[in-house]
């Protein structure tokens, strides 16, 4: 499939930033971390060139693909040798998967509150702009229905 020595056709290109974004965010997992250096993957060189290589998803072209950022925060840190030592440790990776998943609560719940609060807010908004717009409309002689502008047709007994 790969082009020796050619340039990289359009779809060759295409799956190879298909394959990198999904190792990419694969990373964010530190149980795959584990297994990575388990495996004695952050021991070889050309895969830690790799690695540096894969830093180009930082830019902001390449980043509005991540789904998981943190990601991006692992494999900075990557980059460093007692790190790679360290997310070996099967107590090291459960310690940083607690971590996450407690991020991700607090962070669920506390963007559930901002909602909650703005649409209180929003609520207390409309209740206000209706209030006024009662208040308008009665004083100019509408029955808050019809608007202001239009007559208001008489109605001659029989």
């Amino acid at each position: 499939m790969a082009n020796k020595g050619g340039p990289e056709t359009e779809e060759q290109t295409r799956l190879r930033f298909q394959v990198e974004l999904e190792f990419v965010q694969c990373l964010a997992n530190p149980n795959y971390l584990n297994f990575l250096a388990q495996r004695g993957y952050f021991k070889d060189q050309s895969f830690i060139n790799y690695l540096k290589y894969l830093l180009y998803w930082k830019e902001p072209d390449y980043a509005k693909f991540i789904k998981y950022p943190m990601c991006l925060y692992f494999l900075d840190l990557l980059q460093h040798e007692p790190f790679r030592k360290e997310i070996a440790t099967a107590i090291c990776s459960k310690f940083i998967d607690d971590q996450l998943l407690l991020i991700w609560q607090h962070y669920t719940r506390r963007r559930t509150k901002l909602i909650h609060t703005a649409y209180e807010h929003n609520m207390n908004m409309m209740n206000k702009s209706s209030i006024s717009n009662i208040g308008q409309s009665q004083t100019n002689g509408t029955n808050g229905i019809m608007p202001a502008s239009m007559p208001i047709p008489k109605v001659m007994p029989p």
